[in-house]
């Protein structure tokens, strides 16, 4: 099964709809643990969440692509930016 990297930008300012949306966000990324390679926000640098990222197994982009559109942040109109991009693990070695 294909890998892809979703990477998301918080629009400015925008910590209070994160916080508030966060429980929600969990559980829908819950529903694909067993697929996920890795996951967490991104942070500015003092380490304040400004974007998330998830790269997870999916049957093609398409899945990928509905997966990040139906995720409570993006619904809640948390993201300033979204890009879902194919990955392959190189290290460590996935073998």
């Amino acid at each position: 099964m294909p890998h892809f990297a979703i990477h998301c930008i918080d629009k400015p300012n925008s910590g209070d709809l994160r916080a508030k949306t966060r429980p929600s966000h969990l559980e829908h990324i819950a529903g694909i643990r067993d697929r996920i390679v890795a996951a967490g926000p991104l942070l500015d640098a003092d380490g304040g969440p400004i974007g998330s990222l998830i790269i997870a197994e999916f049957d093609g982009r398409t899945d990928a692509v509905g997966f990040a559109a139906s995720d409570p942040y993006a619904r809640a109109g948390l993201f300033a930016s979204v890009a879902v991009t194919a990955w392959r693990q190189v290290y460590p070695d996935p073998a």
